[in-house]
């Protein structure tokens, strides 16, 4: 791909504000021929096309989608009229996340908090992937791009936020074999970027403190740096560098000394005690 998405079709999930917004706001500063946005928030979504509308001064094609990406089947019938009203993305940025309160796992409920976690985390991204990567790969002359937003947390294992940390590994699990299944298949055109931030300050993670050598990190960083590496096809970002650091460690140290030195000693399993946040 170019150093921009100029007269690419850009789709983003969670996109009605935040950094799913953010990424809207380049796809259009860029000049992509469309730029597709998904949010449950219909008055949100609604107000974010006006505002991007009038900026793009009709250069890229702006228009919304309103579905629950938590809803598996809602996926399978926005995806069928995206490809019918505007084409198959050549970016797809798997955006939109939720977190839940800072309970342990045995006082959550799999209704209200293990299952939708799961499903908007987790399942929708390769719901939504598997809509569109068939297009990808079939437009084999054309750079398509597939950026996954998961979490340091999925690398970590934190306190208060099992099932997150659940829904976030299984993400960076399967980003990354899809990576590898692309490259030996020989579909070259398409590049996946699976994408680990610590805690970013978004209002999303409100009251959660960054452990030792882990300032909480400024959105407008973490999307330039991830678009970036979107348009360079990079397969990891990690952010900050100590998130590698960290997952580094874990694999050569002891369970307990990890624990007590990373862990205990940086702050990281008590982070979440003071989490308010929001979805």
């Amino acid at each position: 791909m170019t150093r921009t998405v100029q007269g690419a079709n850009v789709l983003i999930t969670g996109a009605a504000a935040g950094m799913g917004r953010m990424y809207a706001e380049r796809a259009v500063a860029e000049h992509a021929a469309s730029v597709t946005l998904w949010d449950r928030d219909a008055s949100a979504l609604a107000r974010t096309v006006d505002e991007l509308g009038a900026v793009s001064r009709g250069r890229s094609r702006v228009q919304s989608y309103v579905v629950d990406v938590g809803d598996l089947g809602a996926i399978a019938k926005t995806a069928q009229r995206v490809r019918r009203e505007v084409g198959n993305p050549d970016v797809l940025v798997n955006n939109a996340g939720i977190v839940r309160g800072n309970r342990y796992f045995w006082e959550t409920d799999n209704g209200e908090d293990t299952r939708p976690t799961m499903q908007v985390n987790a399942l929708a991204p390769m719901y939504i992937t598997r809509e569109f990567i068939p297009g990808m790969i079939a437009n084999a002359y054309r750079a398509s791009r597939i950026v996954n937003i998961a979490s340091a947390a999925g690398t970590l294992a934190n306190p208060r936020m099992a099932v997150y940390a659940a829904s976030k590994a299984a993400l960076i699990g399967w980003s990354e074999s899809l990576r590898l299944e692309l490259e030996q298949a020989d579909h070259g055109n398409v590049k996946v970027t699976t994408v680990t931030p610590s805690y970013i300050s978004t209002g999303m993670f409100a009251g959660a403190k960054g452990p030792t050598l882990t300032p909480v990190l400024d959105p407008e960083f973490v999307v330039d740096r991830v678009w970036k590496a979107m348009l360079a096809g990079t397969p990891l970002v990690e952010l900050p560098w100590r998130v590698g650091l960290s997952r580094a460690l874990r694999g050569l140290l002891p369970t307990r000394v990890f624990d007590r030195v990373v862990g205990d000693g940086f702050g990281v399993y008590r982070s979440m005690e003071r989490f308010t946040g929001r979805d």
